[in-house]
């Protein structure tokens, strides 16, 4: 049996209205995201299961209002000439991919290294693990095969695509659990068992950057090809953060 996500911590920044910001400031207009997807930053590394709850139903809530309010105004936008071709590609190039690497196995051996390695206690020698780990798993999902061809009910369809996501975001999760060198909430770093409010009390944000470059050093920020590390700072408001102790 493999550990599941009972609920997410982080996510899709946005702000108190529920809209989904592109970095620490800009809004993106007429996209809202609310619940586990989004990070509202009123929890941070703590979060509990009623506090999702108070996250839904509360950004759930203003998400709904601020949206209505916004397509009372909002023009249409102009879409590109070919809104659907990236999706489709996608699906007919993994579709049609005559390749002998199966997908069940790269996701199982991928599950298996972030259970071992990367899990609640790491280090940075089981996350550079991860990250070479999934450095393989990329080259080899380039020479996936599905055996269902079908265009309807296609669930191996779905699971391949699904772990091209999967391999994604656990690169990005790694890369920065690797960079937050200090032990906060459910993260415990057994090389830096201390909590470093004066370097890290502050969310990891990640953001997809082809321009990224890769000088060897995994994990640092602006040195993991594909991924830009950045901050979004915590505001502290009527409650301060404290060192949870027993």
């Amino acid at each position: 049996m493999f550990p599941t996500a009972h609920y997410a911590m982080g996510g899709i920044p946005t702000n108190i209205s529920a809209e989904v910001l592109q970095d620490n400031d800009t809004v993106v207009p007429g996209l809202y995201a609310a619940g586990e997807v989004a990070c509202v930053s009123v929890h941070g590394s703590n979060r509990l299961g009623t506090n999702s709850l108070l996250d839904i139903n509360v950004f759930g809530k203003r998400a709904g209002i601020a949206a209505a309010e916004y397509a009372k105004t909002a023009d249409f936008v102009e879409l590109p000439a070919d809104p659907e071709a990236y999706t489709l590609n996608l699906l007919d190039h993994v579709r049609t991919s005559d390749g002998t690497e199966k997908v069940a196995a790269i996701r199982k051996e991928l599950q298996d290294t972030m259970d071992a390695n990367m899990q609640v206690f790491r280090t940075a020698e089981t996350l550079n693990q991860v990250l070479k780990d999934i450095a393989s798993f990329e080259e080899r999902y380039q020479r996936i095969s599905v055996q269902d061809k079908g265009k309807r009910f296609n669930l191996d369809l779905l699971e391949a695509v699904e772990l091209g996501f999967l391999l994604e975001l656990a690169k990005v999760m790694t890369v920065a659990a690797l960079h937050r060198e200090e032990s906060r909430g459910g993260h415990f770093r057994e090389d830096f068992p201390e909590r470093d409010d004066e370097k890290f009390m502050k969310h990891s944000m990640a953001y997809k950057d082809e321009h990224a470059p890769a000088d060897g050093t995994a994990g640092t920020a602006k040195t993991t090809a594909g991924i830009r590390l950045a901050t979004k700072p915590v505001v502290f408001t009527r409650y301060e953060p404290m060192v949870r102790k027993y």
